[in-house]
């Protein structure tokens, strides 16, 4: 609490990231509050996944800074959770779901100590926090896209984080998964989480997201899906095209 109000859970102040050379983000600037899911949007390249290193604490700022529910990213003990575009998963290893879920315990537990019945506790309650308890034993590489990113989402509940980033979670999965995608999220965001999923698909943003953040390179608009997806916005983030999405033209952009 400060003067009475309560702590924002993610602060990101005139955040600039240069990377080779070219300003990948410039000034960003936006707070999301607790118990939020929030919607990052934006076109490839204008910066989605460098915010989402720069706020895991991964990239160095150039300008600006970050907060954790008040601290910096390095200093947050484990506050934030970073489920990244591609994961790092060796899909020839036999790892099951139960495997890749007990990897987000490898922080907290070490990689030279056995997995205790903590650990083991928190693996099962994060499986079945997502639905996917039943398919423990499953090999990873046999799951659907839509299962994978379930277990993916359990292991970073599996990590003990307040706030989880999901960069295109929705990426190979089909319209029937996303839906139960966001109907977890949900879930998690009611029981504290704060949750922030980088997208390409604009469709139902309403009914998925409680705040959007559209960015191509700065801020373009931050605020409810009802009002800020207007024209302007749409055209700045994806060219005069963009508007006939807003208007229901396409699904993607």
């Amino acid at each position: 609490m400060v003067n009475g109000a309560p702590q924002a859970a993610l602060i990101v102040e005139n955040v600039s990231v240069r990377l080779g050379g070219e300003v990948v983000l410039s000034d960003v600037t936006f707070e999301v509050q607790r118990s939020t899911l929030l919607g990052v949007v934006g076109p490839n390249g204008g910066g989605k996944s460098t915010l989402f290193n720069a706020v895991a604490g991964i990239l160095p700022l150039q300008t600006g800074r970050v907060l954790i529910y008040g601290v910096p990213p390095d200093k947050s003990k484990g506050r934030i959770a970073y489920v990244p575009q591609r994961e790092e998963v060796n899909w020839r290893f036999p790892l099951t779901a139960v495997d890749v879920v007990l990897l987000g315990r490898s922080r907290k537990v070490g990689w030279l100590r056995r997995a205790g019945k903590k650990d083991t506790a928190i693996v099962e309650s994060s499986l079945k926090r997502v639905g996917m308890w039943d398919e423990r034993s499953s090999l990873i590489n046999e799951l659907s896209g839509g299962q994978r990113q379930r277990v993916f989402v359990a292991r970073a509940l599996a990590q003990e984080a307040d706030i989880l980033l999901l960069d295109e979670a929705f990426s190979g999965v089909d319209v029937a998964s996303q839906e139960g995608l966001v109907t977890v999220l949900r879930g998690l965001r009611d029981d504290g989480k704060t949750i922030l999923m980088a997208t390409h698909d604009l469709t139902n943003m309403a009914e998925r997201f409680d705040e959007v953040l559209a960015i191509n390179h700065h801020v373009c608009a931050f605020g409810s899906p009802e009002t800020a997806f207007t024209p302007e916005v749409l055209e700045e983030l994806y060219g005069a095209h963009g508007v006939v999405f807003g208007n229901g033209g396409g699904h993607h952009a």
